[in-house]
């Protein structure tokens, strides 16, 4: 899973830093767990300068909470989705 084409909605190329994105999907890369559910969820919260994530998936059980500094931090719910052909990122109202 997760070993396509990667799209992101309009949404998420408006609101979300470049960077912010790119860490997202390393975090999806770098996942040390047996198997990867087709949903991924991110939660952000900002504070001052820090960029809280904490990632997560359903089955099997997962989640990874960590910070890291940015000048653009922000607060959003947001959802990968892999349908097997390509992996979309995606905020959770535009789902």
């Amino acid at each position: 899973m997760f070993n396509n084409p990667r799209y992101s909605t309009r949404g998420i190329s408006e609101t979300v830093p470049i960077l912010t994105q790119i860490i997202l999907w390393n975090c999806i890369d770098s996942m040390k767990t047996e198997r990867k559910d087709y949903l991924q969820v991110f939660k952000l919260t900002a504070e001052n300068h820090t960029q809280h994530v904490t990632h997560s998936q359903e089955k099997p059980a997962y989640e990874h909470s960590f910070e890291f500094q940015t000048d653009k931090p922000i607060t959003a719910k947001i959802f990968v989705i892999d349908d097997e052909t390509h992996s979309t990122m995606l905020l959770a109202e535009e789902y």
